[in-house]
């Protein structure tokens, strides 16, 4: 309930809204998390964990170009509320890296662990490498949530982006680093 209620109003999203939907009193809610922030980490530490799992799920699918492809959508179409939790956290003073940073390494690594997979199958170039693809992945998934792009846009933008981490052809001009 507190996932859903932030993940909508963001900054705005009150506590006492998260109670009422939990048929609790505020009261309640503040013995389990003491500041705003605390709940709003638990939130974020919960839906990182969520989407740790769901990508480790697709660890040894059949095949591993679609799990990796399919679940970087999924991250995009995922993200605006992941955001508005995040930058309510930020608000609600909760800088401390403490567990949303470690749940967040672990999405990393098993997205990481995904492009390995890809990789390995051929369906993702091999000269990439974990940073540049989660550089994508932020950069993709922040404008699709802050320009609020139409489905049809963000799926655009993704094959484009996808076009890009496709193995490379001797056809396609190659960037000189």
């Amino acid at each position: 309930m507190a996932e859903e209620v932030f993940g909508k109003g963001g900054r705005s999203a009150s506590t006492e809204e998260v109670a009422r939907l939990a048929n609790v009193g505020i009261a309640t809610v503040f013995r389990h998390f003491p500041t705003k922030a605390a709940l709003l980490e638990a939130v974020l530490v919960q839906r990182f964990d969520r989407l740790r799992a769901q990508a480790e799920a697709l660890f040894h699918a059949t095949d591993p170009g679609t799990a990796f492809f399919d679940f970087f959508s999924h991250l995009v179409a995922d993200a605006a509320g992941k955001i508005a939790i995040g930058e309510a956290l930020l608000e609600a003073g909760g800088d401390d890296p403490g567990d949303a940073a470690q749940a967040s390494d672990g999405l990393r690594r098993a997205v990481g662990t995904l492009l390995q997979h890809a990789q390995r199958a051929g369906a993702v170039r091999d000269d990439v490498e974990l940073p540049e693809v989660y550089a994508l992945l932020v950069a993709t998934s922040r404008a699709s949530a802050h320009a609020h792009l139409k489905e049809e846009v963000r799926d655009r933008m993704l094959a484009i982006v996808f076009d890009g981490l496709a193995p490379l052809r001797n056809s396609r001009p190659q960037l000189k680093i």
